[in-house]
């Protein structure tokens, strides 16, 4: 059995749809460019033309495992690529297979075309520490509540509390330890933040 030629040749390519009423949005690598459609929008930017790089953790009210790429260019908008699709009202698919190969392949591509730009990991710095610091105290009032419901003899109220931290810590947590705000070189994409 041969493959098919034009298969062979098809550059690589991702599409995920962004919300429930929108267009899909498509990208392909071409060998100098990443081109983009959005509905009737559409456009290329090539290699040389990408300034920034930001890879994220974001999870989103419907999908509790989502990653982020954003594109910045010189002169074009700024792309956003999502590792989950809306399929319905009430359900996102995640696509974490297909989302890793395709941003691991975007980073193959600028590290070949010698392209000078910025790759941000994480969260933004002013967004970032404020909001760890927020995590820190809402756990340490949680957990001394705990411990004051203990004294207490409130069992029941004890095990909520406890069980509610635990929750936050797991959750909350989980999302500063991947977004890290920091910097990282394209020939080794960090692994926290691809699915």
């Amino acid at each position: 059995m041969t493959a098919d030629p034009d298969q062979a040749a098809a550059p690589p390519a991702y599409s995920y749809k962004p919300s429930v009423l929108g267009a899909a949005w498509s990208f392909r690598l071409e060998p100098d460019a990443l081109a983009w459609e959005a509905g009737f929008r559409h456009g290329r930017i090539p290699y040389g033309d990408i300034r920034r790089v930001r890879l994220s953790f974001r999870p989103a009210n419907m999908q509790r495992y989502r990653f982020l790429a954003e594109v910045w260019s010189e002169a074009g908008p700024k792309i956003a690529i999502a590792s989950t699709s809306w399929r319905s009202m009430v359900e996102q698919q995640r696509q974490d297979a297909a989302y890793s190969a395709f941003v691991t392949e975007l980073h193959r591509r600028l590290v070949a075309a010698r392209v000078v730009a910025v790759f941000d990991a994480g969260s933004p710095a002013l967004l970032y520490w404020p909001g760890v610091a927020i995590f820190t105290a809402v756990s340490v009032a949680l957990a001394g509540l705990t411990a004051v419901a203990l004294q207490r003899a409130a069992w029941e109220g004890a095990a909520m509390i406890a069980g509610l931290l635990a929750l936050f810590l797991w959750q909350v947590g989980s999302f500063f330890k991947r977004n890290r705000p920091g910097r990282y070189r394209p020939e080794d994409v960090p692994r926290a933040l691809l699915p």
